[in-house]
């Protein structure tokens, strides 16, 4: 029985074998992909584009601000309306209130920071909320706010956010 055993084995080895063959015949190989005629996916920028670019980023930098031509010293704020994700200037001359939403905004001082490195603002401000459910109205924010650290910006209202963006005529 083993001498049948064997020519099984035999034979289904030479059927695999043929069946192979056969089959890598008929498999054409094809190149995915030509490398050599493949082009960069990203754009090639000339030194002339780089420069330009540099220039024009350097001359927003360095805009000059706009110049008031009276003696009351302003303090440029954004207010972004975190619901509507909506951004708005607010310029207040000192001693004036403006509302920006639920928020009545004070200006009480504006000043500049000489550091080191640079010079930046400084302003003291007083923030009220005036909804209907605040019945004692008291600040949600009382003191000074920076335009140079966005870390310095400590008021904390549920509905909006307030930036120092500068002051005019320090």
């Amino acid at each position: 029985m083993n001498l049948g055993m064997n020519k099984i084995i035999v034979l289904i080895f030479i059927i695999l074998i043929n069946i192979e063959l056969k089959a890598e015949d008929k498999i054409n190989s094809v190149p995915l992909i030509n490398l050599e005629k493949l082009k960069p996916s990203f754009e090639e920028v000339s030194a002339s584009e780089i420069e330009n670019e540099i220039k024009n980023n350097n001359e927003i930098k360095n805009k000059n601000k706009k110049i008031v031509n009276s003696d009351k010293i302003i303090i440029n704020l954004i207010g972004l309306d975190k619901i509507t994700a909506k951004t708005t200037k607010i310029d207040i001359v000192l001693g004036e209130t403006k509302n920006f939403g639920l928020l009545q905004i004070k200006a009480i001082r504006c000043g500049k920071i000489n550091t080191s490195n640079e010079t930046s603002e400084a302003a003291y401000i007083q923030v009220k909320d005036i909804s209907d459910n605040q019945i004692e109205k008291i600040f949600v924010f009382n003191g000074w706010t920076f335009s140079s650290n966005s870390s310095l910006r400590p008021i904390d209202h549920p509905v909006y956010d307030l930036w120092l963006v500068g002051c005019d005529n320090v």
